[in-house]
């Protein structure tokens, strides 16, 4: 007897809400943890093809740090498609004044290219300070250990 595949479908899974605390955490590693969290790839019934993934808040965004000397030699990169309408930003620029948009950009270039990515990347919440306002949802502390 044959044992069939289970996929999850849309509605089966019950998404969570996560609160994760950005300080003094890393971008590389804090990003990969969470695109895993928003694919759901952390839970037992991950199904590549539907959103099983969790709604995730991130808060204190403004603390994140950057290791070795990416802050001054990596750059954020815009184009605006007309001759000579590229801007360059360094890292260290991005953290001082545009931190969410450097980590959702990073977790996003952690997703695949698709139009499952982009539902799922609107599931991501960031904040600059410790307040959020998404009391309602009763969100649950998660506390990550990265090296």
């Amino acid at each position: 007897m044959y044992r069939q595949t289970y996929h999850a479908k849309n509605g089966e899974v019950a998404q969570q809400w996560w609160v994760v605390d950005a300080s003094d955490q890393i971008l590389g590693h804090l990003s990969t943890w969470l695109s895993t969290i928003l694919r759901g790839k952390n839970k037992p019934q991950y199904t590549y093809h539907h959103d099983v993934g969790d709604y995730v808040i991130v808060t204190n965004v403004e603390k994140i740090k950057l290791t070795g000397s990416k802050p001054d030699q990596k750059f954020f990169r815009t184009f605006s498609g007309h001759p000579s309408g590229q801007k360059k930003y360094s890292y260290r620029w991005m953290l001082e004044h545009k931190p969410e948009l450097l980590l959702e950009r990073s977790v996003r270039r952690m997703l695949p290219r698709n139009r499952l990515a982009r539902q799922q990347l609107k599931k991501l919440k960031i904040f600059r300070g410790p307040q959020h306002h998404h009391q309602a949802q009763n969100p649950k502390l998660l506390t990550i250990s990265l090296p």
